[in-house]
């Protein structure tokens, strides 16, 4: 190594000089190589990092965005004023009367069938009562020997009162006579009473019509033994009559919508033989009692039926508009939470959950009522998982309304 340097400079100066550069140049060259090699790597490992740092935190951020609930949440709907429920009613006559014999005998003739109109006090049938009628002649005959010895009674008391005047008779004759006129009286006042019984067994006799209506059953025909009842047996009406020009529903209203039904307020009938028809009618009294077997109210409706256009005994769905009980509001029944603390909803509040104790009101299968517990812009989540709790946060996807896409 030495003889070369030796021999390099025996070459000459400039020769030295130019090696040197030489050398510096190469020396520098290697270590921008190796600076720009070093600033490569650190640039690969820097890029290398921030990758990672930002897929980490793109990670957890996704991680997050899946732990949110995504729910829907529906809006409640407040109910109308007035609330139509539809109810069975039986059509019933304004009067209906069964019509049983008063006394013995056999049915002589009859004269009016079923479905016939009749007045009022008009025969419907006549009874052959001969025993009556002979304990009636009977009867008569006794009185009138009553009369007779009251008239002979009163002759003898006038006279005996008139001579005791003059002292002729003794007062205990006077006595007698008023005595036996006394009781001649009473006797013929019982006969009187007898015979006045007896006559109005006769009376039953004729079968007359208690009120103007319809004849809606014969239960007997010429030849047929009637029986007043008087024996103990079992007694049968010998017809029925109903008075149909004005027609008495009956309808058995549920416990929650007593407080609303007032005497007044109308009522629309529809039957199922007057189909696209509806009858109007009016509630005229209610029971002012809740059946305690059937949680109900008994009201009476009544319908004018002049031309006998609706019969009697026929069922009827009765409408019945009925005033709402203060602020209510209609749910989905799939946003109702069962627990042990009550009935709950769950609502978004700042995009997290808040579960609210709720009242329900009438139950109308797919929504429901409630009467406490909600706000008119309360977001209430639909299908609530049953993990569900407070503050557990959530994301709205879908926002409806009660009833829809139902």
């Amino acid at each position: 190594m030495v003889p070369q340097i030796e021999d390099i400079k025996e070459a000459g100066g400039h020769r030295d000089s130019s090696t040197h550069l030489k050398l510096k140049r190469s020396a520098w060259r290697r270590w921008l190589a190796l600076a720009i090699a070093s600033m490569t790597v650190a640039a690969l490992l820097i890029s290398g990092f921030r990758t990672r740092i930002k897929a980490r935190a793109n990670l957890q951020v996704e991680t997050e965005q899946v732990a949110v609930t995504k729910v829907s949440v529906v809006t409640p709907k407040r109910t109308a004023p007035v609330q139509e429920i539809i109810l069975p009613g039986n059509v019933q006559p304004f009067i209906s009367s069964p019509i049983y014999a008063r006394t013995n005998g056999y049915l002589k003739n009859w004269y009016a069938d079923i479905g016939a109109r009749v007045k009022q006090g008009q025969l419907l049938a006549l009874i052959d009562a001969p025993e009556v009628d002979q304990q009636l002649q009977q009867s008569l005959s006794t009185l009138n020997t009553a009369k007779a010895n009251l008239a002979l009674a009163e002759i003898t008391k006038n006279r005996y009162q008139g001579l005791i005047k003059t002292n002729a008779v003794a007062q205990q004759d006077v006595d007698n006579a008023v005595g036996t006129y006394n009781a001649n009286q009473a006797t013929v006042e019982a006969d009187e009473a007898n015979v006045r019984e007896l006559q109005a067994l006769q009376s039953f006799e004729k079968i007359y019509a208690p009120f103007e209506g319809v004849v809606t059953a014969r239960n007997t025909d010429i030849g047929d033994l009637i029986d007043s009842g008087s024996s103990g047996g079992v007694k049968t009406d010998m017809f029925h009559m109903a008075q149909p020009g004005t027609l008495r529903v009956y309808v058995n209203v549920p416990e929650e919508y007593s407080q609303g039904v007032k005497v007044g307020m109308t009522a629309n009938l529809d039957l199922a033989e007057f189909p696209g028809r509806s009858f109007q009618g009016k509630l005229v009294r209610t029971a002012d009692d809740i059946n305690v077997t059937t949680r109900t109210l008994l009201i009476e409706i009544d319908v004018d039926n002049p031309s006998g256009t609706l019969f009697t005994g026929s069922y009827a769905e009765v409408h019945l508009k009925i005033p709402s009980q203060g602020s209510t509001y209609l749910l989905p029944v799939d946003t109702l939470i069962f627990r042990s603390e009550g009935l709950q909803v769950g609502i978004v509040k700042d995009g997290k959950v808040a579960l609210a104790t709720v009242t329900p009101g009438h139950d109308f299968g797919n929504d429901i009522e409630i009467v406490a517990g909600l706000k008119a812009d309360d977001q209430v989540i639909v299908n609530p998982p049953d993990s569900i709790i407070s503050g557990q946060p959530v994301q709205i996807v879908q926002t409806t309304l009660p009833g829809d896409g139902k």
